[in-house]
């Protein structure tokens, strides 16, 4: 087996360059375990009203137009 108990991230192989670009990625994977499943239910409800307007317009726009 393979011992992964003290295994870093990737700043560990990164480049010095690349560091503010990995905190930027590290700051995003911090928010979603924190506020994962409110983030993702806010989306999916976001994207439903959107859907559902998008199909309003199309229906109108077909029927109407």
């Amino acid at each position: 087996m393979v011992d992964t108990e003290n295994v870093g991230g990737l700043e560990e192989i990164l480049p010095p360059h690349l560091m503010p670009i990995w905190s930027r990625v590290q700051l995003i994977q911090d928010f979603r375990s924190t506020h994962g499943k409110t983030y993702i239910s806010i989306m999916e409800a976001i994207i439903a009203i959107i859907l559902t307007v998008g199909y309003l317009y199309w229906l109108t726009l077909y029927f109407g137009g």
